[in-house]
């Protein structure tokens, strides 16, 4: 059985489920001043590229798609390249981290960004800073990386939750 379907399924199983919110390290909370606008589940595929890096390969992140869904699993949006969320109203954010903090062994850590303003009308208006908690697998590949595969890409299925916020 090919494992990639799987974690697929148990991603998605994840996605759906209801928002439960881990303790958040003080590294990727929102700054003072800033208050919680909605909760978005992100669920999708995590790709990553086998690069040379000074003397090395390694693994180097290339890119996010996944389906942005709310607490009752409607699909409201995607995540992709930029690192930018857009609403399925139309509006649309991108960001740059400023924070990160470990989560679980396994699991990309969890991450503070700072938006870009909006673009459109709609629920992405005003958001100044998402957070990725309680994140789920999307670590790297543990493939082999080497000159004999340099610009192989690998997509790794990867869930989390989204907080965004407005001042």
């Amino acid at each position: 059985m090919n494992k990639i379907p799987m974690q697929a399924a148990l991603f998605t199983l994840a996605a759906s489920a209801t928002f439960a919110f881990a303790q958040v390290p003080d590294a990727v909370k929102p700054p003072t001043g800033t208050k919680e606008a909605m909760k978005l589940k992100g669920a999708g595929m995590l790709t990553y590229e086998c690069k040379a890096k000074d003397a090395a390969y390694e693994w180097t992140f290339a890119g996010p798609d996944a389906a942005l869904t709310d607490g009752s699993g409607k699909t409201v949006g995607k995540y992709y390249a930029g690192p930018t969320w857009e609403s399925m109203d139309g509006s649309k954010i991108t960001g740059k981290q400023v924070a990160v903090a470990p989560a679980a062994p396994g699991n990309i850590p969890y991450q503070l960004v700072e938006a870009a303003p909006a673009t459109g009308k709609g629920s992405m208006e005003g958001v100044t800073h998402i957070q990725r908690v309680n994140t789920m697998g999307g670590v790297a590949p543990k493939d082999p990386c080497g000159k004999e595969n340099a610009g192989t890409k690998k997509a790794v299925a990867y869930s989390a939750d989204y907080v965004f916020y407005k001042k």
